[in-house]
Order: C-alpha cells, then sequence, then structure tokens
C-alpha cells in the first residue's frame, strides 16, 4: 500500500459511518435518508458530505477554489493535512455515539476510488445503491442542473454538445463493477427506485435487514415520506438565460462547509454570485412543479443508448431491472 492510500486510512475506526447511501443520484436517495432518518437508533448527517471523493474535480469540480490575484488553487486533498480532513469528516457523525450511523454522498457511485478508500479501512462499512430508469433519471438531473446554475442550455442540446454532464450518473454498470470488484456482496445492496416508489414499506425493510436495523420501531407513517420533491423554476428560459451569463453555480454554495476553505479574493466574487441569484428567485422563484415529459424522440434515443451500455447489469445485480426500465 503506497503512503497516499495510507493517508485515507482512518485511525479512528469506531467512528466512521456504519453505512452509505452512496447514490445514484436523482433517484431517491433523500427519500431514503428520510425514512431512515426518523429511526431512534439511526443517525444520519442532515447534508451530503462528498468526503470521500473530495478530491475527484470531475464530480466535484465545485469543491477547488481559483485566486486569479496569487494564481493559487485551494482544494479538498490529503496531502497538506490529512488530521485537519479526518477530524472534519469524523466530526460530521458527532451526536450519533450508540447509534447506527449512516451518511448520503450521492456522487461515490460514480467515483470509483471510493470503492478503494471503503475497501482499506478496519471497519466494514456498508453501502447502498439507488438505481433509476437511467433516461428519466438522466432529465431530473439536467433540472437539477439547470437549478443549479450549471446548465445553459436545452435538456437536447446538453445530450448532444455537453453529454457528460447529465449522462456519466446513469452509466451505472460500470460504476458498480468497481464496487464488487473489490467489496464482498455483503457489504453492498441494491434497490430500485421503481420498487421504493411502488413498495417503500417493503424496500425499506430491506434496507434494514441489511443494516441490521429494527424495522418495528418505525411508525407506519414513516414508510410514506417523500423527500426533496421537485422545485422548477417558473420560468426555465429565463434561468437558462441567466445560467449564461450569471454562472452561479459551484463554489459559493461550500464557502464554509469545507475543511479547505476558499480564500478572501474569491469570497468578494461569490458574494456577488449569491445577490444576483437572489435576486432571480424573485423575478423566477422555484415553485413545486414536474417538468415536461420528456420528449418521446429522446427518450427512445437515450433508451437504446442506455440499454446497450448497461447490458449485463441484470447478471451483476441479481435483479430484473431492465424488464422494468425498458418495455
Amino acid at each position: 500500500m503506497d503512503h497516499d492510500q495510507n493517508k485515507w486510512i482512518s485511525k479512528e475506526p469506531d467512528r466512521l459511518p456504519d453505512f452509505i447511501i452512496g447514490g445514484a443520484m436523482k433517484s431517491g436517495t433523500s427519500t431514503l435518508h428520510a425514512i431512515l432518518d426518523r429511526h431512534p437508533d439511526v443517525y444520519i448527517p442532515k447534508d451530503e458530505i462528498g468526503f470521500l471523493d473530495c478530491d475527484n474535480i470531475n464530480e466535484h469540480f465545485d469543491f477547488s477554489f481559483y485566486d486569479k490575484g496569487k494564481r493559487t488553487w485551494t482544494s479538498q486533498q490529503m496531502d497538506s493535512d490529512p488530521e485537519k480532513m479526518w477530524d472534519w469528516y469524523l466530526s460530521k457523525f458527532n451526536g450519533g455515539e450508540g447509534k447506527i450511523c449512516g451518511e448520503d454522498s450521492t456522487s461515490y457511485l460514480a467515483s470509483p476510488t471510493v470503492a478503494q478508500r471503503i475497501a482499506i479501512q478496519k471497519k466494514p462499512i456498508k453501502i447502498v445503491f439507488i438505481l433509476r430508469q437511467p433516461s428519466r433519471r438522466t432529465y431530473s438531473h439536467y433540472y437539477h442542473l439547470l437549478r443549479a446554475g450549471i446548465v445553459s442550455t436545452t435538456f437536447e442540446d446538453t445530450i448532444q454538445f455537453n453529454p457528460h454532464l447529465v449522462i456519466n450518473r446513469s452509466l451505472y454498470l460500470k460504476q458498480l463493477k468497481a464496487y464488487y470488484d473489490i467489496l464482498p456482496r455483503e457489504q453492498i445492496k441494491v434497490i430500485l427506485f421503481e420498487d421504493l416508489v411502488t413498495h417503500p414499506k417493503e424496500v425499506v425493510k430491506e434496507v434494514c435487514e441489511f443494516l441490521s436495523i429494527d424495522t418495528s420501531k418505525f411508525s407506519e407513517g414513516d414508510f410514506s415520506l417523500h423527500a426533496n420533491k421537485a422545485k422548477l423554476p417558473l420560468f426555465p428560459w429565463l434561468q437558462r438565460f441567466k445560467n449564461r451569463h450569471f454562472r452561479s453555480y459551484g463554489n459559493s454554495f461550500y464557502l464554509d462547509s469545507l475543511p479547505n476553505k476558499a480564500p478572501g479574493r474569491f469570497r468578494s466574487r461569490a458574494l456577488f454570485a449569491k445577490i444576483v441569484t437572489r435576486l432571480f428567485k424573485l423575478i423566477n422563484p422555484l415553485v413545486e412543479k414536474k417538468p415536461k415529459a420528456m420528449r418521446p424522440e429522446t427518450k427512445a434515443f437515450l433508451d437504446s443508448y442506455f440499454k446497450t451500455e448497461l447490458e449485463g447489469l441484470d447478471t451483476l445485480i441479481g435483479q430484473a431491472a431492465f424488464q422494468k426500465w425498458f418495455q
């Protein structure tokens, strides 16, 4: 084991989480988080953490800061102060002593190094993945990025000119293989979003059995929770205009929540971005509504692509996902 990998081994394994909800993004992870959080014996930090892949700029471009004046980068790396990084992460579970602790980081499925970093810990951390029909997950991801100020083109143009932004996190087969290749199967649980929606109680019971959680301590109403309901800009076209001319996404949302914080110069620019964002929310507020149905020709195009890319997934996870996703 090389020295850099050693830095990723916690010296306090007892303080590590017992389980992780690792994705996929826009597949019901917030709902599962909310349900498990209602259990009296479970402790989950409120927000996503993203610690085990915090140095993955492909998945966390908003965790790094560039100071143009000093021409320096501030990033989330283990190299300079591993103890500080680990203290920051483990502090997220303060208050969960004596409980079954978990975390929710939806970027983990798409980050193969996370599987390696889980595998080298001295605690057998269990990981739960939720998979959703890939074309629909991609479409939902687009609207998430629209709200976040990242995409400034239509869904079809985003697929045509910058597909990685929305498609990558639907490539479950190669992503799951990274985990199955290095972790024991008994540490991995895969469920389907469609099953969670139609049979929430049964699916949650499966997850609880996997995590050794007593389901009898839930109330009946806990199983019907639905977190992170869709909110969309009142005028999507106006949001795309704003995203194109006032890029307010990213780093400004993480100024005070990361172990290595942004420099002062960046903070002044981020403040302007936040002001613009708040003004636009008055003009174009987020409202609870479903997006327009995906264009049939786009759905057929994406389905054809994902059928090829995900061939063999059913065998890998031991479930008939294709039968539910592609009819």
